[in-house]
């Protein structure tokens, strides 16, 4: 007879409580007999999507999470339609429905989310006034799209915003009524503000802003607003739109301790042994979440808590908003108020509509606004939940962004295991491997793939840019069988795949894990490679002189794995006895420094070189350790100088003496002769890591950008992060050399 595993009960059939179980399944798919109780008479959808629902971009099916076959098969028993009115916490544990039921729990997750908060205006409960926030809303106003043709949206703020674009679209006057001075006044400043409210008028819509509504008039029926200064308007619909309410009334029945929300400790419990709270019923160190991603978060520590998997705590989460309106690309994060932060960046382009603002604390940054173009988002996100420092900012001596980057250059730039869907936590490696290794060619596609962009949307754009990243921007041809279909922007490299440099190293590193050496597949019939699929439905026979030394080359870096030289066929033919890094005085006579400094710069140089001496590199490397301004070494042309400055050891990077020569670009400056050595190593891992093989150094510096490289070594993390997967790997290639 079977052990009687633990009952778990989850009241709300949300995204948060489904998210747990979700997260749950993963970790211990038997350990919990699960039940689900929930109000509406649906499986669980994404409430983040209702506005593209209503916009008409989507139809409910396509933004359902969990169709009802996913609770059967996995054995979960789904309540709809039932609604908790009791939890019993003592001796008799159980929760109690409206119609009845029972149901005895060992561990209670609430999770039951908010309702749309309905202001104290005389006439909201008036027919004709809805609060927009679940699906039967959504119904009730496309029905009334039948019938009306004036509509008024009270609340300027996000949700109000995408309510007022889905009434224009189902062919309503639509006038949003808003109290603040702007629009989105608690994720803008009045200059992005401005800017979105002359975009959403060139799409029809209207605004009557520091404006109060005083009632709703009409007798039965909802027939027009009065406001605060004596104005009036006709209206047919009214959609409350003013921010949401979490729902307590049964934890406070309860005897569950409650504030504004349920409120929880770290681990996401009540003051109710066995009893927690998840999603944006729950308060958390005073704040109550209302965005998907925090949800998310909860619910997986809540999860890895209850299946005994970690005990680390959740700390809170840093909130970001993107706007989901048609045509419009904002993006907000942190504290951005002035009151609050000081101003790190400002730069506004009024011709393209264009805006961008960061902000700092204490030299840290913490927040920012994006308007016209969020390539940053998911970089600038990052920076913001760690509090980098604003050095990271600093790009030749100019704020701002690099005018025409856009979406597809900052796709290209982003690091391979950094995340771009925090709802899901999908990386860019995930979703290039999911576009090589699947065949994949649309945003949709890698959402039901991989989870990306399918909880609030917002990184919809950057999945997008990817996906041609992998498939076309990156050279590499999905449904081509030839070279000669590799897209005129990057020409194939040889007759043995249809990618150029960046489809082959993006198809090369989808495949890594079983290819590198050491990994089951790398030499098959005594050809490292053969029967690889770089592409889908097509073997890669090991190559030619052009295509194998690369292939190889990108499996071994980062695998962890050395390659004996005959192995990699060429892969390590860039070795540091090449490089050409000098450290070493000068003859006596030739500008000779003080020999202090002389020694410091031979010390550096043969750490580096010591570094490196077994590491594969993708080109030749030409670096040079000066002892200071009278060290006739020229550091400013070479891939890498460091050079003895005031306050340390200055680093540049980038430059080449060969014609027409290039200037290196001052990268930072590293206070000891430890971090200079450490800066340098850094600095050579990134690039053995990004860049294409066979390309320069200078070459990678100029496309990878100045202002990505500075992001990554001017975080002290990430530095010590690149030095050790190079010291790591210089170890292995050279135990196997």
């Amino acid at each position: 007879m079977s052990e009687q595993k633990p009952k778990l009960v989850v009241i709300g059939n949300g995204m948060a409580g489904i998210r747990c179980l979700e997260e749950i399944l993963k970790l211990a798919p038997d350990r919990f007999e699960m039940t689900v109780i929930g109000e509406e008479r649906h499986p669980n959808y994404n409430r983040m999507m209702l506005s593209k629902v209503l916009q008409g971009h989507s139809s409910f099916d396509e933004i359902v999470l969990n169709p009802y076959e996913w609770y059967r098969e996995h054995g979960i028993a789904l309540h709809t339609g039932e609604r908790a009115v009791r939890i019993r916490t003592g001796a008799r544990r159980e929760v109690e429905t409206a119609s009845g039921l029972s149901l005895p729990w060992d561990r209670l997750i609430i999770a039951t989310g908010s309702s749309a908060f309905v202001p104290p205006i005389p006439g909201a409960d008036k027919s004709g006034v809805i609060a927009f926030r679940n699906l039967e809303d959504c119904s009730a106003m496309i029905r009334a799209s039948g019938s009306v043709r004036r509509a008024a949206v009270i609340g300027g703020g996000l949700l109000g915003l995408e309510a007022a674009r889905g009434l224009l679209n189902l062919g309503m006057d639509t006038q949003v009524v808003h109290n603040a001075p702007f629009l989105m006044n608690r994720q803008l400043d009045e200059t992005a503000a401005k800017l979105l409210r002359k975009e959403l008028e060139s799409q029809g819509m209207r605004f009557r802003l520091n404006t109060t509504t005083t009632a709703i008039t009409g007798l039965n029926r909802v027939k027009g607003l009065r406001f605060a200064d004596g104005g009036r308007m006709e209206t047919e619909l009214v959609v409350l739109a003013v921010g949401i309410t979490p729902n307590t009334e049964l934890a406070a029945d309860s005897g569950i301790a409650i504030r504004r929300g349920i409120v929880v400790d770290d681990s996401l419990q009540t003051n109710m042994p066995g009893v927690y709270a998840v999603g944006e019923c729950a308060e958390h160190r005073g704040i109550a979440y209302g965005l998907v991603a925090p949800l998310y978060e909860q619910a997986k520590v809540l999860a890895n808590r209850l299946c005994g998997a970690s005990d680390e705590p959740y700390v809170g989460s840093t909130l970001h908003t993107r706007l989901k309106v048609a045509g419009v690309d904002v993006f907000s994060a942190g504290e951005i108020r002035e009151d609050q932060a000081e101003v790190a960046q400002r730069t506004e382009d009024g011709l393209r509509g264009l805006y961008r603002k960061v902000t700092m604390q204490g030299g840290r940054i913490v927040g920012a606004i994006l308007y016209g173009d969020t390539a940053e988002s998911t970089s600038l996100l990052k920076l913001i939940a760690r509090q980098a420092s604003v050095d990271t900012l600093v790009s030749g001596g100019e704020a701002g962004t690099k005018a025409g980057g856009g979406m597809q250059a900052a796709a290209a730039a982003l690091q391979g295991g950094e995340q771009v869907c925090a709802c899901n936590e999908v990386s860019k490696d995930s979703i290039v491997q999911a576009v090589v290794s699947g065949g994949l060619s649309s945003a949709d596609q890698v959402k039901r793939a991989t989870g990306a962009s399918g909880s609030c949307g917002g990184c919809r754009p950057m999945v997008e840019a990817l996906v041609e990243y992998a498939k076309s921007g990156a050279g590499l041809v999905l449904a081509g069988e030839a070279a000669a279909e590799a897209p005129d922007s990057e020409e194939a490299l040889c007759g043995c795949v249809p990618f150029g440099r960046a489809g082959l190293k993006a198809a090369a590193e989808a495949v890594r894990p079983d290819y590198a050496p050491g990994g089951p597949g790398f030499a098959r019939g005594g050809v490292p490679g053969r029967g690889v699929h770089l592409i889908p439905e097509r073997e890669w026979a090991g190559g030619c002189d052009i295509c194998r030394p690369a292939v190889l080359y990108y499996w071994q870096v980062g695998s962890g794995s050395g390659a004996r030289e005959d192995e990699a066929g060429g892969a390590r033919r860039y070795s540091m006895r090449e490089a050409g890094i000098e450290g070493r005085a000068e003859p006596a006579g030739m500008f000779a420094p003080a020999d202090a400094e002389a020694e410091a710069a031979r010390r550096i140089g043969e750490h580096l070189a010591r570094s490196l001496r077994a590491a594969a590199l993708p080109g030749p490397v030409d670096a040079a350790v000066s002892a200071g301004p009278d060290d006739p070494r020229g550091i400013a042309v070479r891939d890498i100088g460091l050079g003895r400055c005031p306050a340390g050891w200055e680093l540049y990077a980038g430059g080449h003496a060969e014609h027409p020569v290039r200037a290196g670009e001052w990268v930072g400056v590293a206070g000891s002769e430890e971090e200079a050595a450490l800066l340098g190593e850094a600095l050579l891992q990134l690039y053995r890591e990004q860049a294409f093989y066979g390309e320069a150094l200078w070459e990678w510096f100029e496309r990878f950008g100045l202002r990505s490289v500075r992001e990554i070594l001017l975080d002290r993390t990430l530095r010590e992060e690149l030095a050790w997967r190079l010291a790591e790997e210089a170890n292995a290639e050279s135990a196997a050399y």
